[in-house]
């Protein structure tokens, strides 16, 4: 029984969460390379008798100031949570990323988050972490603060395998390159969508494969195509088997990146529900057909080959 994790909007944290082990990031994708930093938290946890807290910022401060940015994120704020939980996290701080939030100076973020409002006794922060206006502050300046804040900063190696950092941006270049079997690995995980079914055009009911429409909003967008994958619904742990095209489906002269999946040896309405779709493997990439019986046939042959997939 996973226990249930307090959640924070602001930096005013009740007095038992104090003196904690505080690990700060983005912690997009909860990768290999964050789960050792957290397992390596835990033993700090037990050997010091102090809480796990998180500090993490919506929206991620990259897509704050780069509002173009659209498609960016391995997980959103449900499945972060989520993972923060499984990781025996005690609480998490949601702090959201504002126009004030990001002119605050370097010092007061020190002294006034980290110091006054959340005492911590340990930081975990990555190496290139830069924070306050204008990214002035730095790990560096962390270390400066630690004998008068009475902190200690933990700067965890980078995760390497193959000679190869673990990162985020590494997982999103996979994905988009169609390696998702390297992004899996890397994730420790299967790579997942969670989101909203939409009416759709219903065009996949239409030539005899009805699909349930999801919009990705702010994910990454994977290499568009076609992928075996498997989907539960909300508080559900029961996967069903089945196939996801992404993409702009050219043979329709779509416009707009949909995620449309088909579901083996099921029938009901999933309209307004919310699906978690667990990509297994990369079929083929997308591409337009002559005509629709010729897209059918490929249909029929990915749904053979996806069927096959454990």
């Amino acid at each position: 029984m996973v226990k249930s994790l307090k959640v924070y909007k602001s930096f005013k944290i009740r007095t038992g969460d104090k003196r904690s082990i505080i690990l700060i990031g983005n912690f997009d994708g909860l990768h290999l390379g964050h789960q050792k930093l957290f397992a390596q938290a835990q033993k700090y946890k037990k050997k010091y008798k102090s809480k796990i807290g998180v500090l993490t910022f919506e929206p991620m401060p990259k897509m704050y100031f780069n509002k173009n940015l659209k498609n960016f994120r391995i997980s959103n704020k449900k499945q972060k949570f989520d993972l923060f939980k499984k990781l025996k996290v005690d609480f998490v701080i949601f702090k959201k990323f504002t126009k004030k939030f990001s002119k605050m100076k370097s010092d007061r973020f020190i002294k006034g988050v980290l110091g006054k409002n959340l005492t911590a006794r340990f930081i975990f922060v990555s190496d290139n972490f830069r924070f306050g206006n204008k990214r002035e502050g730095n790990v560096k300046q962390l270390k400066t603060f630690e004998k008068i804040l009475n902190y200690k900063i933990i700067k965890p190696n980078p995760m390497i395998l193959n000679k190869i950092i673990v990162s985020s941006s590494l997982i999103r270049k996979y994905l988009q390159i169609g390696k998702l079997s390297k992004a899996n690995f890397l994730l420790n995980r299967k790579w997942s969508i969670f989101g909203k079914v939409q009416k759709g055009k219903q065009l996949g009911k239409k030539i005899g494969f009805p699909t349930a429409n999801i919009d990705i909003k702010d994910y990454i967008l994977a290499k568009p195509g076609v992928y075996a994958v498997k989907v539960k619904k909300q508080k559900s742990n029961r996967f069903i088997k089945g196939i996801a095209n992404l993409g702009y489906r050219p043979t329709f002269n779509g416009k707009k990146i949909l995620l449309e999946v088909h579901l083996f040896n099921f029938s009901g309405n999933l309209y307004n529900k919310y699906l978690t779709i667990e990509f297994l493997k990369f079929i083929r990439k997308e591409k337009k057909f002559k005509s629709i019986n010729h897209l059918k046939k490929q249909i029929k042959n990915d749904l053979l080959v996806a069927k096959k997939i454990k």
